[in-house]
């Protein structure tokens, strides 16, 4: 069975992403810095998730059908440190009308 992150994508049309400036490709990191907003000095955000509705640039497909993530390999902490499952997940789920996670 796939992981449940594949169909989903809630999270990353739910939430702002904000990481520190050092994770962008500028900074030495991997975060691309064409998806890398300012906000502070210090601080970035991920591209879409300040819209209303939030969806992040390097989200593609259908939510709760089939997503990606484009950065995946680039992604910054707070997307690494994200749990399936997790209340912030479940709250993510429950505002795009999916199922809570077992």
């Amino acid at each position: 069975m796939s992981h449940p992150c594949l169909s989903c994508g809630a999270c990353c049309a739910s939430f702002r992403v904000d990481f520190s400036v050092h994770e962008t490709q500028e900074m030495g990191g991997d975060v691309p810095d064409g998806l890398a907003m300012p906000v502070t000095d210090s601080l970035r955000r991920l591209r879409g998730t300040d819209h209303v509705p939030p969806r992040c640039a390097a989200l593609s497909g259908r939510l709760g059908q089939q997503v990606a993530c484009g950065i995946y390999e680039w992604r910054p902490s707070p997307c690494r440190e994200f749990e399936a499952g997790s209340d912030a997940c479940q709250r993510a789920r429950r505002r795009h009308g999916l199922a809570q996670l077992e």
